[in-house]
């Protein structure tokens, strides 16, 4: 069975009329849904903490902005913008006493959700609108008259239209123009915390390390090792990600292409499948989120601030500043 696709055409922007939708947080991703909702004509208001840097940001946008609480009293169908670890204290204490029976409550990630941090009252739609890119894009695609492809799910079908209100929503932030797909909140939090730590960060930036050191320690200099084994990495990416490994594969020489497939399987072996799979377990039992929670809870991090300190402090990142001063295209 394959998934379910939606584009505009299958979506009713007028779900929102008349309603106010409250966008909680205004970074990367809360500037790009509230900007693309306002433009399409939805009313929306902005909540964010008092002394908030980015309250006079927002407002100068043309957006009406006021406190988390004010934001959840006003709004009909609350967005929560904020970071994982701060969003279950946020909307327990500001925001999910001001929540009416028939309201609509969002996240554009399921984690809270499907951890069961925060269990919403069982009187709202809750849903999940989940653009599959940066808030930049979602934005400058907007702009563009284009979209960025979205997910949604339902968690909690009080009103029996949940889905409508989670299609209205995705196509107000452009998402019909590219392509809606429908998963569930399990679903999107699992695979989403997987390709983070076994791929797309944890995955990628250890093996560009690995590569960087073992070419350090036979001798190679350090700005050619920083070369072939970090920044070059972007222009295949760039490749894989306009048509896929065929058209990276296409693009690169024979030589290239041959030890691609000599080697991969040497680097990425069944130990390696393996310890994926576990980490995939500790994902879907819940020792990853609580141990996650654990280490953010009451302002601690210290493990976590600790390791930042000390990968900022890898002779890579040294490196990579000083050859990318000679990359006049990577400066604003």
């Amino acid at each position: 069975m394959s998934i379910q696709k939606f584009y505009d055409k299958d979506c009713n922007l007028e779900m929102l009329k008349g309603k106010t939708v409250a966008v909680i947080g205004y970074g990367s991703q809360g500037h790009a849904h509230a900007l693309n909702l306002h433009e399409s004509g939805v009313d929306v208001v902005v909540g964010l903490r008092k002394g908030s840097s980015s309250w006079k940001v927002a407002e100068e946008a043309g957006l009406k902005v006021m406190e988390v609480s004010d934001a959840a009293k006003a709004g009909d169908y609350v967005m929560m913008l904020v970071p994982d670890e701060v969003a279950a204290d946020i909307y327990n204490e500001q925001v999910a006493p001001f929540m009416k029976e028939g309201d609509v409550l969002a996240f554009a990630h399921g984690f809270n959700i499907h951890f069961n941090f925060i269990t919403p009252a069982d009187y709202l739609d809750v849903v999940m609108i989940a653009p599959k890119g940066p808030g930049h894009t979602v934005r400058s695609q907007f702009l563009e008259g284009k979209g960025v492809p979205s997910l949604i799910a339902v968690q909690q079908d009080y009103s029996g239209k949940a889905q409508d209100y989670a299609l209205a929503y995705a196509c107000g932030i452009g998402a019909g123009r590219a392509g809606i797909l429908k998963t569930s909140y399990r679903e999107e939090t699992e695979t989403d915390l997987f390709g983070e730590q076994c791929v797309l960060c944890g995955g990628v930036t250890e093996l560009m390390k690995a590569g960087f050191e073992t070419l350090v320690e036979a001798g190679y200099e350090p700005e050619m090792a920083y070369f072939e084994c970090i920044h070059e990495m972007k222009l295949i990416v760039d490749l894989i990600n306009k048509g896929g490994f065929g058209e990276m594969r296409f693009s690169i020489s024979n030589t290239a292409e041959y030890g691609d497939y000599r080697t991969g399987k040497r680097l990425i072996t069944e130990d390696t499948r393996k310890e994926m799979k576990k980490v995939l377990s500790e994902i879907q039992d819940g020792t990853f989120a609580s141990e996650f929670m654990q280490e953010f809870s009451a302002g601690r991090k210290a493990r976590f601030l600790a390791t930042r300190r000390n990968e900022a402090n890898h002779q890579l990142e040294k490196v990579g500043a000083s050859l990318r001063e000679m990359m006049c295209w990577l400066k604003k």
